[in-house]
């Protein structure tokens, strides 16, 4: 059995159109999404990077990436996942330094 996905950072390109209101709450709409914390990084005359931060209990991760690509958007990269009973966040240690 996989673990339940409780946290994942997405780096996520989009056109200009749908707009970042529209891309967050499609996201909150996704099975198993508590919450969604969507931030514009970049932009410009064509397309859009956001950086979205998903909590939940379990994370249709599937579902989540294609809610995104079905707003014309691309999943770049997965920058964390945080898996299982509760969250655990990143701690510092000598080699991050």
């Amino acid at each position: 059995m996989t673990a339940a996905i409780r946290r994942l950072i997405l780096d996520v390109m989009k056109p200009q159109e749908p707009d970042i209101l529209e891309f967050a709450g499609t996201a909150a709409d996704c099975a198993g999404v508590a919450g969604v914390n969507a931030v514009l990084v970049e932009t410009d005359r064509e397309v859009q990077n956001l950086k979205l931060t998903i909590e939940g209990e379990g994370i249709d991760v599937s579902a989540l990436e294609e809610a995104i690509s079905d707003l014309g958007g691309t999943v770049h990269s997965i920058d964390q996942v945080v898996c299982g009973e509760r969250l655990v966040e990143q701690i510092g240690t000598p080699q991050d330094r």
